[in-house]
């Protein structure tokens, strides 16, 4: 089954800038790697005084998706990252509801 994962990224204002190249090569890098289906990246707007790149992608499986993780291609690149916005880059996996949420009825 495929998972989504999330990714947030928190930064300084005005690092934007050095910031965004990166995680465009990064992510130009993930989309060829086995198991990478799709992916989009935001910058967040509201609240305004935060500063913040949020990167959704899907992936056939979590193994595909760690493979990529560890990856000596991407550690790099997450170094520079990391030298950059100077805090840590927050990662979740989510799987999908097959069916959807099926709501309980009190009888």
């Amino acid at each position: 089954m495929a998972i989504d994962v999330v990714i947030r990224r928190k930064f300084e204002a005005g690092k934007a800038d050095a910031l965004a190249p990166l995680i465009v090569k990064m992510r130009s890098l993930a989309t060829v790697q086995p198991g990478y289906i799709s992916g989009e990246t935001f910058r967040l707007i509201d609240p305004p005084e935060e500063s913040e790149f949020l990167v959704v992608s899907v992936w056939r499986s979590v193994e595909d998706w760690k493979r990529w993780l560890h990856s000596s291609e991407r550690t790099a690149i997450q170094q520079e990252i990391d030298a950059l916005t100077r805090t840590e880059t927050e990662y979740r996996i989510y799987e999908s509801l097959v069916g959807g949420i099926i709501p309980k009825l009190s009888a």
